[in-house]
């Protein structure tokens, strides 16, 4: 693990407060789990930085597990949420042998900055129980944004390639599907968060482990 830690940059974190990103995710979120997981049950979240999805997960019921790279994200996430499991782990940690198997692993805004997907879901697959529920989010791309993006001056802000430990991989629908697919994921669906769904700022993915 320490070798892998090593060569991902760090995202720091300077307070526990909750990102932009998790008003839009969060009421979404909840909603799936209520629906397709309710509580109680035990989730495992790849990429909680500073524990605040884990700690609303905490709040809805169910026993959280919650790892991340970021070493001021994980000091954060324990002093403010002592009750919750935190970890500074890799996502291509051999996760499974370490940790067990969930009934849901989520990961928010953690794939596009992985150089690795692939790998990255063998560790997810190792993770879900039989017919286990996965979500993951990850800022949207469709073809109408992009050109919005171009249009209104934004490419660089928006691809910015000096955002250490920034966007490495930028998916649309119809990539991310290929992935799942290919891993052997089924059930696959998908919904927008943030503004209006062609310009939705992310995506989320629902999917679940084949049963066989």
């Amino acid at each position: 693990m320490a070798d892998r830690l090593r060569t991902i940059p760090e995202y720091s974190y300077g307070s526990s407060e909750q990102l932009c990103s998790s008003r839009y995710l969060g009421p979404i979120v909840r909603n799936i789990l209520l629906r397709e997981a309710p509580p109680p049950k035990e989730i495992f979240e790849v990429g909680c930085g500073n524990g605040s999805t884990a700690n609303m997960l905490s709040g809805m019921g169910y026993k959280v597990t919650g790892i991340d790279t970021s070493s001021s994200g994980i000091k954060i996430a324990r002093e403010t949420y002592p009750q919750i499991h935190f970890e500074r782990a890799s996502a291509y940690d051999d996760l499974a042998s370490r940790y067990g198997s969930f009934p849901v692993v989520i990961s928010l805004e953690v794939i596009e900055h992985l150089y690795d997907p692939r790998a990255f879901l063998r560790g997810v697959q190792g993770l879900m129980t039989k017919r286990g529920l996965g979500i993951f989010s990850t800022p949207y791309h469709g073809y109408l944004k992009n050109i919005a993006v171009v249009l209104t001056g934004h490419f660089d802000k928006h691809f910015n390639p000096l955002w250490d430990g920034g966007h490495i991989k930028f998916w649309s629908e119809s990539t991310l599907t290929q992935l799942l697919c290919e891993a052997g994921f089924e059930q696959i669906h998908f919904f927008r968060a943030g503004r209006l769904p062609p310009f939705a700022k992310s995506m989320i993915v629902v999917f679940r482990e084949a049963s066989s």
